[in-house]
């Protein structure tokens, strides 16, 4: 007789397999506005049904839980604060007392969301309803809601199926002015929550937003409305800088930005080589921009007691956007020997054309943002004979876009994981030698979820170089601002989400300046809330739309189909130049994958709720 047998899937198993798939597709396709206390009960449903009913706080404790949740949010039955209380006791008793994660775990879901969103459960109890900002979002397509600029995806992708480029471009610049802009750079925070992923994959919105703007002809911007006399003074050139002015100005105010550098664009222009985003497509947009008539004055420093005498006495109100444009300090013995060199320095050199020497230098990059992966791969461009790049996590923990830190490994790039900068090592002349760096581990989860790297009992290493680059973290020189009355926490200036400098009148701040360094989308925002805030400060109500008709939604069996990725050139051919890396999508494949977008905004809660924002 057999005593064993090869272990293999049964028919069960295999459609239990396919049902998790789908379960963690459904999971990750979760748009924004979900009723935070329904998901929490479904949650712990699939938790209790993993259980192996071994410990009585996980068999029973996870079903008295359900109990509770279910009786808060059923409308034919009286729930009182008593019962939140339980809950949360209860949740906190399997905490500490279950065998195992499982119900531990859950436990712990359930009492980061009664601490998360009591207010949720505080109404189900009261009102037996969602808050008033579930009930009351007016935008109930995902990837539109997850835009910080609100755009009108499934808008301007139906533009694009139907051969419409300029009015995709049109659609998108009602609420982005910067359209070739994001199309090239943008870390399309829209695909999150596409609902194409309960099927395949999410539409490549950003890839589609390229198609639009490299097919596109000359698009003119909005016709500007009646002069207001009203004066706007925005301070800073950069992507949230530009947002404010150019929506300001179509709204018929006089705006004047007043930029610190020869040019305009802030980080898009001195942070972000051009074979990501060429200077010509920059260009392009702020050319737009301008073309309503904003007043720029270049070379100027707010930072004098004339300069803002001018500002306060001369215009009626004022837009702070300056970026972070300050290196932070490494924190090691020798980093301000000779060829040290700050990111943030590097890239605002080759921004204004003054390129530095690396030929068959040996360079050595800390960090483990986009920032480092773009100085790692400029380096490489400017014939660096090695470069590396030194992490102190891991490769899963770097905060760059995966497809960056694919590109510099691609390049050749030389990826030192779990390696943390102990000093710097250098001549008799002070000029750099070698770093040296700690080995780490991964150990326990810090704030962010990430595990906190500690030192390894391994010895340390000496890596060799000629330059090293520092790029782990920017901040903003905003100390003059603070002298002059401008609230200020932990390096950035306080305004809340209408962009709003309390106790400073006619002031509005927002983009990097308030956040601190963060993604061009999220300025682009920004700028858009102030320009509407400032605008109503004013005491006008004026209104951006446009005219452009989308088309019908077609019928579609919306069966599973690939995902059209973008292509780039070959790592050796583009490793030595600053042509452009990515490549658009060809005609076929924008009609594929624009075809793939289930249209939210016609269908499921995009019928119930109008579909779409036609203007703000």
């Amino acid at each position: 007789m057999n005593r064993l047998f090869i272990k293999s899937e049964d028919a069960i198993q295999k459609t239990v397999e396919g049902l998790n798939k789908d379960l963690e597709r459904r999971i990750i396709a979760s748009p924004p506005g979900q009723c935070p206390v329904d998901l929490t009960a479904s949650f712990l449903r699939l938790c209790h049904s993993q259980s192996c009913g071994k410990c009585a706080p996980c068999r029973v404790g996870l079903g008295q839980l359900q109990i509770i949740i279910d009786g808060i949010l059923n409308m034919d039955s009286e729930s009182s604060m008593e019962d939140l209380t339980l809950l949360e006791k209860t949740a906190e008793a399997i905490s500490a007392t279950a065998d195992c994660a499982i119900g531990a775990e859950a436990a712990q879901m359930v009492l980061r969301g009664i601490r998360g969103y009591r207010e949720d459960f505080e109404s189900h109890i009261k009102n037996h309803c969602c808050t008033d900002s579930l009930n009351d979002r007016t935008e109930p397509v995902p990837c539109v809601a997850m835009c910080p600029a609100g755009v009108d995806v499934p808008g301007y992708v139906a533009l694009v199926r139907a051969g419409r480029y300029d009015d995709a471009v049109k659609l998108i610049r009602k609420d982005n002015p910067f359209p070739t802009v994001c199309a090239l750079i943008c870390e399309h925070p829209c695909e999150l929550r596409c609902r194409r992923t309960l099927i395949d994959a999410p539409i490549n919105i950003r890839g589609l937003k390229r198609f639009a703007v490299d097919h596109c002809g000359d698009v003119p911007v909005p016709k500007k409305m009646d002069k207001t006399g009203k004066k706007i003074a925005v301070i800073g050139g950069g992507p949230s800088g530009l947002s404010a002015a150019y929506f300001l100005s179509i709204m018929g105010h006089d705006v004047t930005i007043f930029e610190k550098r020869d040019k305009l664009g802030g980080m898009l222009r001195y942070g972000i080589p051009s074979y990501r985003l060429p200077r010509e497509r920059l260009q392009w947009d702020i050319d737009a921009i301008l073309s309503t008539g904003i007043e720029v004055k270049r070379n100027y420093d707010v930072s004098t007691p004339e300069a803002i005498a001018e500002i306060r006495d001369n215009y009626d109100a004022t837009y702070i956007s300056i970026g972070s444009h300050n290196a932070k300090d490494i924190g090691i013995p020798g980093e301000y020997a000779k060829g040290v060199i700050p990111a943030v320095e590097m890239l605002r050199g080759i921004g204004d054309d003054a390129m530095p020497d690396f030929n068959g230098k040996a360079v050595i990059v800390i960090g483990g943002g986009n920032v480092a992966m773009d100085v790692a791969r400029t380096a490489k461009r400017l014939g660096a004979s090695d470069v590396s790049i030194v992490y102190r996590r891991r490769r899963i923990d770097m905060t760059a876009l995966p497809d960056e830190v694919d590109g510099a490994v691609a390049e050749g790039c030389n990826l030192l994981q779990l390696m943390a900068p102990s000093w710097i090592e250098t001549n008799k002349k002070g000029e750099v030698q070698a770093l040296w760096v700690k080995p780490q581990i991964a150990g326990k989860a810090d704030r962010s979820g990430r595990p906190k790297p500690v030192d390894a009992s391994s010895e340390e290493h000496k890596l060799r170089c000629d330059i090293i680059i520092s790029a782990i973290g920017q901040a903003t020189d905003i100390q003059f601002f603070e002298e002059y009355g401008i609230p200020v926490f932990r390096g950035n200036i306080q305004a809340g989400r209408s962009s709003v400098v309390d106790n400073v009148k006619g002031t509005y701040a927002g983009g990097d300046c308030v956040t601190g360094p963060s993604t061009v989308i999220k300025a682009i925002g920004a700028g858009k809330v102030a320009a509407a805030n400032i605008d109503e400060y004013l005491g006008f109500h004026h209104v951006i739309d446009t005219d452009v008709d989308i088309p019908l939604p077609d019928p579609s069996d919306n069966l599973p189909c690939g995902r059209a990725e973008l292509k780039e050139r070959y790592a050796k051919h583009r490793e030595n130049d600053f042509e452009e890396v990515e490549q658009g999508m060809t005609l076929e494949e924008a009609l594929q994958e624009a075809s793939r977008c289930l249209r939210c905004d016609y269908h499921g809660f995009g019928s119930f709720r109008g579909g779409r924002n036609t203007e703000w």
